[in-house]
């Protein structure tokens, strides 16, 4: 894709015989937030840690900006900003003291660069509160405000709700999706709580056992799912004859042997009963149905939901 800032290619890492990540070939488009869904230990922090040069794939390819990652990695990291891990920021310094001697470390020439950083993810600037008196959510926006401090055009952001309260979740949701729209950032986002994603996301994958089994624009997800009507019958693919010659209805899908989803919902189901009894078919079940996006992460991991 012309318009992905991340791509990667069969992308896999084994550790001695265990499969961490395996042939993710992964997505992520300019200007847009991308959601990696999955639950602990399903591979999102190794593949993110591979997307930022830190742990070496054992097979595939990434590529970002539309360059190899390997050989370029100091044109291309520059241009990345990332929170991976909690930061190791000092207990008896300032959130601002912090930043300055992070600033020096790194060379930021930028004299403003922290002031502009902390007032970015709204912590106010040579505050006198220190770092081990900050709640949960002061320290997750002032480890993000180290990751934008340079100014990047991509930010990798491991799990950056975990932990936070309602009120610290809103409030860092609000503030990615501001540096998303307004900053025009790109933003590749992991988490486990799948209600938070299904907020903040514009795309969404979703990794299990290291294997990326689905990636689709959150649109296209919801209208997959959403309202539908389920048909139980005595013979399914008899039944679909009967809707497609019968009532020329293409939306549906079969399920198995005797089960038929209808996703067109606003379809009569007087109609639909009419149509398969007409034609020999013996209906068992009508139900007007309605799946979440937990129910469809369910269906395609073939496991228990997430939160």
């Amino acid at each position: 894709m012309k318009d992905c800032i991340i791509e990667t290619k069969n992308l896999t890492k084994l550790y001695g015989t265990q499969r961490s990540v395996a042939g993710v070939n992964l997505h992520v488009r300019k200007g847009r937030i991308y959601g990696l869904l999955g639950r602990n230990g399903a591979g999102k922090t190794t593949t993110m840690r591979m997307l930022l040069g830190l742990t070496q794939p054992t097979a595939g390819e990434i590529t970002l900006f539309g360059r190899p990652l390997q050989g370029n990695e100091k044109k291309i990291l520059p241009r990345v900003g990332s929170l991976i891990e909690s930061p190791g920021f000092y207990p008896n310094l300032t959130g601002t003291e912090n930043l300055q001697l992070f600033a020096m470390l790194r060379g930021i020439p930028n004299e403003n660069a922290v002031r502009s950083a902390l007032e970015l993810v709204g912590l106010p600037y040579r505050d006198k509160k220190l770092f081990s008196q900050y709640s949960l959510g002061m320290k997750q926006r002032l480890a993000i405000a180290l990751a934008v401090m340079h100014e990047p055009e991509l930010l990798i952001l491991d799990e950056p709700i975990n932990g936070l309260d309602p009120i610290g979740i809103a409030e860092i949701r609000s503030f990615i999706r501001s540096l998303c729209e307004e900053r025009g950032k790109t933003i590749l986002i992991s988490s486990h709580i799948l209600s938070e994603i299904a907020l903040l996301a514009d795309d969404i994958g979703i990794l299990d056992h290291g294997v990326l089994l689905e990636e689709e624009p959150l649109a296209e997800l919801e209208a997959r799912n959403g309202r539908y009507i389920h048909l139980g019958v005595s013979d399914a693919a008899r039944a679909a004859r009967l809707l497609e010659t019968r009532m020329g209805l293409t939306a549906f899908r079969v399920e198995g042997d005797r089960d038929i989803r209808v996703t067109d919902p606003e379809i009569p189901p007087e109609t639909l009963a009419r149509t398969l009894l007409e034609g020999g078919v013996e209906l068992r079940e009508l139900h007007l149905c309605e799946d979440t996006l937990e129910d469809y992460f369910k269906r395609v991991t073939g496991g228990e939901g997430i939160a």
